[in-house]
Formats: structure tokens, sequence, C-alpha cells
């Protein structure tokens, strides 16, 4: 575990041309996640609600995506920032902010390296982002070294045991990650988080909550959304011959299926994910 005197060091340079980092660039500006983002829309505000973020407060989105939760943390008066490492997913961001003439700050750039000072935001949150983070110890360094004393961390990540987390663990059987990398998915479990936040808080709340996936169309349509537009799942289908594509997409129909509580053509599918909330010291 960090020790609590050691996370606000200044921040580490990587190479400008870091292959890990291109891997996972190219993973997210592929496609548009924008479309799959809109899915757990509501289920992203309710996140924002729970944090009760006070006007002028300042407000860091990692991995910010398309703004699920930086417009309406923006709506409740708070200074937002967000970034994130796909350039296309920063420019929806910008369009959605100048739509309801919201005055969010919006950078291109890495988890593991973020562009700001020390102590420099009142709340960090990320939702489904930093866990993606193929580094996940610089990650977690990051988040600590930009939040201020007495700030705090939220983050929202996929467990391995809830709905998106058999949907990538049925897609990694077909394309294994690149050897060396430990799993997104450790974010989910409990004493991964301690181990990777828990030298820099003084206080940490995990809470096992559900965010529902609303398509307005059966499952099989929601799981060609998935292969044309989110990023890790239209590199896999990719990086498969076509048998293999076709069994790959035949698990996630079976899977979207088994999940789906609506009756009237379209998709609901509630997945689990960990609430980690916590104080910096």
């Amino acid at each position: 575990m960090s020790s609590s005197a050691s996370y606000k060091t200044a921040r580490r340079e990587l190479p400008a041309h870091d292959p890990v980092t291109d891997r996972v660039r190219a993973t997210w500006t592929a496609g548009d996640f924008g479309r799959i983002a809109t899915g757990y829309a509501r289920g992203a505000a309710e996140f924002i609600a729970r944090l009760e973020l006070e006007p002028g407060e300042r407000v860091l989105d990692v991995a910010c995506g398309t703004g699920n939760l930086a417009v309406p943390a923006a709506r409740r008066g708070a200074a937002v920032t967000g970034i994130d490492i796909a350039s296309n997913l920063v420019a929806q961001a910008r369009s959605r902010a100048a739509a309801e003439k919201l005055p969010i700050s919006l950078d291109v750039g890495d988890a593991e390296q973020l562009p700001y000072e020390n102590g420099s935001f009142d709340t960090v949150v990320t939702m489904f982002g930093a866990m993606f983070a193929a580094r996940p110890e610089r990650a977690a360094a990051e988040l600590l070294r930009v939040t201020r004393p007495g700030g705090r961390i939220a983050m929202a990540n996929w467990t391995s045991t809830g709905f998106i987390g058999q949907m990538l663990k049925a897609t990694v059987a077909y394309v294994p990650p690149p050897p060396g990398l430990a799993s997104p998915l450790l974010w989910g479990v409990d004493d991964a988080v301690r181990v990777r936040l828990g030298g820099g808080l003084s206080s940490l709340t995990l809470t096992r909550r559900l965010m529902t996936f609303e398509f307005p169309f059966a499952p099989e349509q929601v799981v060609n959304e998935f292969r044309l537009w989110y990023g890790p799942t239209l590199r896999a289908f990719a990086a498969l011959e076509e048998e293999d594509r076709n069994s790959l997409r035949l698990d996630l129909e079976r899977l979207w299926w088994e999940n789906n509580r609506a009756t009237d053509g379209t998709t609901r599918v509630e997945s689990e994910y960990l609430e980690a909330v916590g104080v910096v010291h």
C-alpha cells in the first residue's frame, strides 16, 4: 500500500510515444463511444447527484468521455474540468457543453499523467474511465495527486461479477489482453481499491450499486451497436477470423437476452458496479 507521504510527488512524465498509451488511445478513439454512453446517462447523473456538489466546487472528470459526469456536474454550478485520452470524445463533450452553454473546460490527455498541479481540485470523479488505464498504479497516484487535502475521489468501476464484467470476460476469452497488464475489473474489487488508493485517503466508502443500460431496440441490435461503436468490442471483432466473430457475437447476444428486463422489444439491462468514494489526507 502506498504511504500517505508519497502520493503528492510531482507528476511523472511518460515517453512521448509510449506504446501502452498509444494502444489505449487507439482503443477509445475507435468507433463512437458516445452512442454507448447515452445508454446509461441517467445513472451517471444519479452518481453525480449523490455527491451533492456545491456551486463553485472545483471538479475534475477523469476519462470524461462525452461528458456523462461533467455535464450534470456543471449543471449543479460546479467549476468542471474534463479530460480524456480520445480527442473525438472530448469534441463531443465540448459540443454538449456548448449546446447547454455550460462553462466546462475540456482537455485531451492521459489519466496516467494529468496536466494539472498538485491539489488542483476539490472533487475528482471518474466513471468506467480511469479503470481502463493500462497502469493502474500510475492512474491511482494521479487521482490522489491532483485532489486537494480534504477533497474527494469518487470512482465508478465495473465488477467482474456484474453484467459488463461478464461481457468483458466473454470478449477476452476470444481476444486475450497483452501479457503483463492487470485486468481493469480489479478496480471493481474492494481490496484492490484499498491497496491502490488507501494510503492516500483518510476514509473510503465502498458501495455496490446497479447501473441500468437502456436502449430503444432489441438485444441483437445492442450487440451490433457495441460491435460497431464501442472501442474494445470493435477492436476485438476486428482481430478475429469470421468463425470466431460469429461465435463471439452469438455469445454476446445470448448474454444480453438472458439479462434483458424489458418485454416491449427494447433493452433494459442492469450491471453491478463498485462506487468508491474516498477523502484525501
